[in-house]
């Protein structure tokens, strides 16, 4: 049996993607939709201060495309901390206008391919985890302009099949695979959650960047890399804008 590599997990991520009803929204009156502007307006800037939890991070983003229009991402140390933000959202005016397009639930994830001891043993999880796994774990969204969100499977086929390959051959070709999306280092910043048991994908990737040109570049060459060439199943692709909480209510105003 194929052995499964150790995983050290982080914070819980909500990537909640919604179609905005402008029909419906530009039938209310001038003053009621001030009134439930100013309603979201404030949630949405509580969330983004985390004010529910004692640690987390938020941050709204506009999608480009048929997809949906907007994108709510909230990562928070538990999945009742998600659950209480996705509760609370609910019970806003302005949710009657925003349309469940899809969502995503998921959490920080690190896997330790190829991280073993000396009598090939992986070891204990660190009891305190280090600053640069702490930033990894626990990441704040980055005041980056753009994001650029999708699921992704390994694949399972009749020919390939990822989780029954050798563990040092998955190590030796996600260190591959790393390689290439290290030299993108300052311009993507990457966030991998994993899904296996909360949605129908196994994985998340995140990117951000002040140059959206950089997601195509980087997942371009990586689709040369020969794990995502044989073995990744990539599901659809969201691009969206960073959206402060001003913007959106010049957006619903305007």
């Amino acid at each position: 049996m194929s052995h499964a590599p150790a995983t050290l997990e982080g914070w819980y991520a909500l990537h909640d993607v919604r179609h905005f009803d402008r029909t419906a929204w530009e039938q209310l009156s001038s003053e009621d939709r001030h009134a439930i502007t100013r309603e979201a307006v404030s949630f949405f800037e509580a969330a983004e201060r985390v004010e529910d939890a004692e640690e987390g991070s938020s941050a709204l983003f506009r999608i480009l495309g048929h997809k949906g229009d907007l994108m709510i991402l909230h990562f928070r140390p538990t999945l009742d901390e998600l659950h209480e933000l996705g509760g609370r959202l609910s019970t806003l005016q302005i949710s009657r206008y925003l349309r469940p397009a899809t969502s995503f639930v998921s959490v920080v994830e690190l896997s330790r391919h190829g991280d073993t001891d000396e009598d090939g043993q992986e070891p204990e999880e660190p009891p305190e985890l280090s600053d640069w796994l702490k930033r990894r774990l626990m990441p704040e969204i980055p005041e980056m302009r753009h994001v650029c969100f999708y699921p992704m499977n390994k694949r399972r086929g009749e020919q390939v099949n990822w989780f029954t390959l050798p563990a040092d051959e998955r190590a030796e070709l996600m260190e591959s695979h790393g390689t290439t999306g290290r030299k993108y280092a300052g311009k993507v910043l990457q966030v991998i959650t994993g899904a296996m048991g909360f949605d129908d994908w196994e994985w998340g990737v995140t990117l951000f960047a002040h140059d959206p040109l950089q997601f195509k570049k980087l997942v371009y060459e990586m689709r040369f890399d020969r794990v995502s060439a044989l073995y990744a199943d990539f599901g659809p692709f969201y691009i969206g804008r960073r959206m402060h909480t001003d913007t959106l209510a010049e957006t619903l105003l305007r």
